[in-house]
């Protein structure tokens, strides 16, 4: 089991190489968390590299600012080539469990707008099956009660994140007790609940690559 101090560091160095793939003068997609700031961070070293960034986050947007990085609206350009963020869980096919963070929904929209989704982990990270971090769920408000009698249907325990607002002004329900054996099939089916704005698998569109620490996950 690595030490706090070597996830950290795993992160760090999956950041650096994830940097390594940004192209001169492109617009590239920004996630949220622990992992992306140091890729925020190594970015603002070589802000010249790229032209600016859209961001899926106030969190991100505020941090790219502060390095001195433009950040423009995905509205204003379109598809993009690139989109780099972290994961709370990574299965051997690339399919993801994010949306700790919160940021699940407009991270979930650069993902499907970019050509090459590269996600940085550190190796705790590394499940075999998805399902022991809590899924997170971005729910309509009013929906909220509704949304979580059905997840219990389905053998989920769904957890109001209490206190917390989305950037979408939406809530977030983390469903704890599923082993996610179909992922794609569970993403599509917890699309249907009226009242879910987004689900915090990432497997229908999962990750081109994935970094961990200072290696390329095969």
């Amino acid at each position: 089991m690595a030490t706090s101090a070597e996830r950290e560091e795993q992160k760090r160095q999956a950041a650096e190489r994830a940097l390594e793939r940004v192209e001169p003068g492109s617009i590239i997609g920004v996630g949220t968390g622990s992992t992306v700031a140091y890729f925020i961070d190594a970015l603002g070293r070589h802000r010249g590299r790229i032209e600016a960034a859209v961001s899926s986050s106030e969190q991100s947007t505020a941090r790219l600012r502060e390095r001195g990085i433009r950040v423009v609206d995905l509205n204003s350009v379109g598809a993009l080539n690139l989109y780099v963020d972290g994961a709370d869980e990574c299965d051997p096919h690339k399919r993801l469990i994010k949306g700790g963070g919160g940021a699940l929904t407009r991270e979930k929209i650069l993902a499907a707008a970019s050509r090459t989704f590269v996600c940085m982990i550190d190796a705790a990270k590394r499940v075999d099956v998805l399902g022991r971090f809590p899924l997170p769920i971005e729910v309509i408000p009013m929906a909220r009660g509704y949304v979580a009698r059905e997840l219990v249907h389905r053998g989920g325990t769904p957890v109001w994140r209490d206190g917390f607002v989305t950037d979408n002004g939406n809530v977030i329900l983390d469903v704890h007790g599923w082993r996610i054996d179909d992922p794609v099939a569970l993403e599509t089916e917890l699309n249907q609940i009226a009242g879910v704005v987004c689900v915090g698998l990432f497997a229908r569109r999962p990750a081109d690559v994935v970094l961990i620490g200072d290696r390329e996950m095969t």
